[in-house]
């Protein structure tokens, strides 16, 4: 029944958008069915509302912040939500959670492919926000702890494999330059990149840009995230934690295609977002102006290059 269904789907995704790529058109089919089988669970969401739903993921980090996590949020506040799980040093984005198991070691992308248990479930040209809330991160982890003379910029960056290729979506050490030299005086600004020990990785494995030791000698100013970790690893959960407790404080990112993006949105404020043409489906379904803005209320600048987000910097973080 689910295979006839799908090809069915596929059919009326061909015809309402018949303009459009014929492989991007699964994508839009498995919404759709994702969308439809929420059908089977009207009577316990909107009549007996008994608390009875897991939420259950390890799939790519973008997927399950995107999806996944609003739709837990959304269960927590209509009074269905039983378990959340997920993958290990998660629990603090499921804060919400009053019973949250942290099962997987690893993420395994294709985890989300067939994982029609949301009503988005993957890249679309429409979202359905029927049972999906908007998360309070900034709210809940708003402090007086990472509070500085200068209001912060956090520098999210990322250097890793990207569609079985070489990094794509990345600042080089001479673009950190230019940004850190340009901005420091008016902010503080903290860099992010995660080392592979600090996160639960998926498929794309993380490279070396060497720019870690490269800003602390260069740009002693800048606040490392990962300094922080090592400085405060008695005062968080995890470097999860850490991200939360910073990124709570700031109205200022620049962020990198992916995983990074999303969580950087969660946040208000700005959010500068480098993502190249070619690589990933937000482009095609143009999702920098529907599901991320959506997911705090941020501004998204999409910069399709390192040049654009020097106009946006321009433009938007005034010195």
């Amino acid at each position: 029944m689910q295979r006839l269904m799908l090809k069915f789907l596929y059919v009326v995704a061909t015809l309402k958008y018949a303009g459009i790529r014929p492989d991007l058109r699964y994508f839009i089919r498995d919404n759709y069915f994702a969308r439809l089988n929420q059908l089977r669970f009207i009577a316990n969401d909107y009549m007996a509302k008994k608390t009875y739903k897991v939420v259950d993921f390890h799939g790519e980090f973008d997927q399950e912040l995107r999806y996944v996590l609003p739709f837990a949020y959304w269960h927590h506040l209509n009074g269905t939500l039983q378990q959340t799980i997920s993958s290990s040093n998660t629990k603090p984005f499921y804060f919400f959670s009053e019973n949250h198991t942290e099962k997987y070691e690893k993420r395994v992308w294709q985890a989300g492919y067939g994982y029609y248990e949301v009503p988005n479930m993957t890249h679309s040209p429409s979202f359905s926000f029927t049972k999906w809330a908007r998360v309070p991160l900034k709210n809940h982890y708003k402090n007086d702890q990472f509070v500085f003379d200068k209001p912060l910029l956090v520098i999210a960056n990322k250097y890793n494999i990207e569609w079985d290729k070489p990094p794509i979506n990345f600042l080089d050490i001479p673009a950190l330059d230019r940004i850190v030299s340009t901005y420091k005086a008016h902010y503080q600004i903290i860099y992010n990149r995660p080392l592979s020990s600090q996160i639960v990785v998926d498929n794309s494995e993380i490279m070396d840009l060497n720019e870690h030791a490269w800003l602390r000698e260069n740009h002693p100013e800048v606040l490392l995230m990962n300094d922080l970790h090592e400085r405060h690893r008695d005062q968080v959960a995890n470097f999860n934690h850490l991200q939360l407790l910073v990124y709570a404080n700031c109205d200022r990112f620049i962020s990198m295609h992916g995983g990074t993006a999303a969580l950087a949105s969660y946040f208000e404020g700005i959010n500068i977002i480098l993502s190249h043409p070619g690589g990933g489906m937000e482009h095609h379904f143009n999702e920098y102006d529907t599901i991320f803005p959506a997911l705090s209320g941020a501004k998204i600048l999409h910069a399709k290059n390192t040049d654009e987000v020097f106009q946006y910097l321009d433009q938007y973080y005034v010195v």
